[in-house]
């Protein structure tokens, strides 16, 4: 178990880091391909961080051999979106409260497109409801299916593209840190720099799930649960540390970007795998995490359409979480 929570801390340790270099690489590279900052977290960022968590479904829906090994899948492609949608908001807001000196702000609240965002959500909510409603009904067709989950998330990409914000003036960007001593570096210092790191994120997100599904098991947790509760702790690791990072620079709308464009990921690709290759039937815990995830949404939707988020109103999603992790203990009790 030492041996353990050392490659535990170890992985953590090296994500926070290769997140540094990443988000450095990602946004340089974004204006290298004269993206807007909103579509760089959206797309650039999010399709780069969200890997981990869709191989964890390919490789359980796909290359599973077993009913079991395939309902890792199902349960990592809920847990996912559970993840961003509570604690990844919280980190931001705790992130940026616990900041605003260092930021010089008078106020707390999330600088960010309101409208933008609550759009976002309205659209991430209509698909996550879909996916929720076929893990409750059983039909012959429904393989077929995930044909429009992916449709649905190449829509969502090709507007994303459309948008041609740019970054407010406390957007500036950081030096190249392979290229500190440039004002403009070369594309291919960028492209290198963002490659490594993420090759990086996605090693270290390997050995950091590998431990924390060893804990699961020290602890006798049924292994659809572990992909529902534990892993994706650890395979949305990197979107929550790029988020950590945006924002104590003040970039909070790079940070919500990011985990915004990762929610869209996790609501359609890794659904779509497995539509194509699992039943696609939900159990209870799997209803409940469904339902945690609508709640906090729909919490968030309303929020940002209102506009002028305080960032400690971002809190209670976190706790949402923690109800849910309390109720699959006691469920599997």
């Amino acid at each position: 178990m030492l041996v353990t929570i050392s490659l535990f801390l170890l992985a953590a340790g090296a994500i926070y880091l290769a997140c540094e270099y990443f988000v450095n690489g990602i946004e340089w590279l974004g204006q290298k391909l004269n993206l807007g900052a909103t579509a760089t977290g959206t797309v650039l960022a999010a399709f780069g961080t969200a890997l981990p968590e869709s191989a964890v479904t390919f490789v359980a829906v796909i290359l599973g051999r077993t009913p079991e090994v395939r309902d890792i899948g199902v349960g990592a492609a809920l847990g996912g979106p559970l993840v961003l949608a509570t604690i990844a908001y919280a980190v931001v807001g705790v992130a940026l409260w616990s900041n605003r000196r260092k930021l010089a702000r008078a106020d707390t609240r999330v600088r960010v497109d309101d409208a933008r965002l609550s759009r976002d959500q309205f659209w991430f909510l209509s698909i996550f409801v879909v996916k929720c409603g076929l893990g409750l009904i059983a039909f012959a067709f429904k393989p077929w299916l995930g044909v429009l989950f992916l449709l649905a998330y190449a829509f969502y990409v090709w507007r994303e593209l459309q948008d041609g914000d740019t970054s407010p003036t406390e957007e500036l960007l950081e030096p190249l840190k392979f290229q500190p001593r440039a004002t403009k570096p070369s594309l291919l210092a960028v492209l290198v720099q963002t490659t490594l790191a993420l090759l990086v994120i996605a090693y270290a997100s390997h050995v950091f799930v590998s431990q924390i599904e060893t804990i699961g098991i020290a602890l006798h947790l049924p292994p659809h649960l572990v992909a529902l509760v534990l892993s994706p702790i650890a395979t949305e690791l990197p979107e929550t540390m790029n988020a950590l990072i945006w924002v104590r620079q003040g970039k909070e709308r790079l940070a919500l970007a990011n985990i915004s464009g990762a929610m869209m990921i996790q609501a359609t690709i890794p659904s779509a795998l497995a539509l194509f290759a699992t039943p696609w039937m939900f159990d209870t815990p799997l209803i409940v995490a469904g339902v945690v995830t609508t709640v906090a949404i729909i919490y968030l939707w309303r929020l940002f359409r209102r506009g002028k988020v305080d960032a400690r109103w971002l809190l209670p999603v976190g706790g949402l979480y923690g109800l849910f992790a309390a109720y699959v203990f006691w469920h599997v009790a």
